[in-house]
């Protein structure tokens, strides 16, 4: 049987200088994401596309979700495994490919954790966890192309 979860964010366009969007150039990208209960986030475009380059765009949150998800399923498993994980780190990138119209979409991920773990023991099991992550991660799970990973495991 499957459950069900919702999710609720609120986003606001703060981005209004006076005339709305009278023209392109007219108004800003800004805009604030919101959840009850948690900080607000500052977000714009991608400068690309006449956004703030000191707030947050939509597609670096798309790949930090891909990220998170990923590292937060992966730690589940390694604790189940006994693989007992001291630090994680991943650069995560992202190619997102724009058409002549404009519109565009995601066409590769690719995460590159870098894992430590108290023992050699349990590099070989660290490794390999990678692909059951991903393969239980729900934003993995809702996108239209692979995410490719190319993990680190060091012994500290």
């Amino acid at each position: 049987m499957s459950k069900h979860h919702h999710y609720k964010t609120t986003i606001q366009w703060t981005g209004n200088k006076g005339t709305g969007t009278s023209g392109y150039r007219d108004y800003e990208r800004s805009h604030t994401i919101s959840v009850e209960n948690k900080p607000i986030i500052e977000g714009s475009s991608d400068p690309a596309f006449r956004g703030d380059k000191t707030k947050y765009n939509p597609e670096e949150m798309f790949l930090s979700s891909l990220s998170s998800c990923h590292m937060l399923w992966y730690l589940h498993f390694c604790s189940e495994a006994g693989i007992i994980v001291t630090n994680y780190v991943d650069h995560a990138t992202g190619i997102m490919e724009e058409t002549n119209t404009g519109s565009g979409r995601f066409t590769e991920v690719t995460l590159h954790p870098t894992v430590s773990v108290k023992e050699e023991s349990m590099v070989e099991k660290a490794i390999k966890l990678h692909h059951k992550a991903n393969e239980f991660c729900f934003i993995a799970n809702s996108v239209n192309f692979s995410v490719k990973h190319i993990p680190n495991v060091l012994v500290n």
